[in-house]
């Protein structure tokens, strides 16, 4: 029998595997489910954070303008849980085929996601985007593989 633990742990994990559907279907009303109305984002694009679930969705759709057809992937995923708070890490990579037909593979980025557990569900309260960068130059750098 799992303990409660291991049950939330698999939700979360299936809440990661949703938001990867949701991003190859470019399914912004599947997304909206999996964060809190508040949540705050602290994206690859600017501004510095977007906070609020609109905020975040209007950044996805930003981004599905650019993609014929978007590919996500996650790899390395490590996810802790404590009571009505857990958070994951892992390594994202957004690719596909731009609306010119040209085929993009993308970059990966460093992902973590902070869940609440609202209303028995386990929400994005918080997710953090980030490349690094170069410190001679302040330039991100984007060719990195984990």
């Amino acid at each position: 029998m799992s303990t409660q633990h291991e049950v939330d742990e698999a939700k979360i994990r299936q809440q990661i595997d949703s938001i990867v559907e949701g991003i190859r279907a470019k399914d912004l009303e599947g997304l909206k489910q999996l964060y809190a109305a508040d949540v705050v984002s602290f994206d690859v694009e600017p501004p510095l954070q977007h906070v609020g679930v609109e905020a975040k969705l209007k950044n996805w759709a930003r981004a599905f303008t650019f993609f014929q057809d978007v590919r996500y992937e996650v790899r390395d995923l490590a996810v802790t849980v404590g009571g009505d708070v857990a958070f994951g890490h892992c390594f994202g990579r957004l690719s596909g085929t731009l609306k010119n037909g040209t085929a993009i593979s993308g970059m990966w980025v460093r992902a973590t996601f902070c869940f609440q557990k609202i209303d028995g569900n386990w929400l994005i309260g918080h997710d953090h985007v980030s490349v690094p960068f170069d410190m001679a130059s302040g330039k991100g750098v984007a060719d990195l593989e984990p």
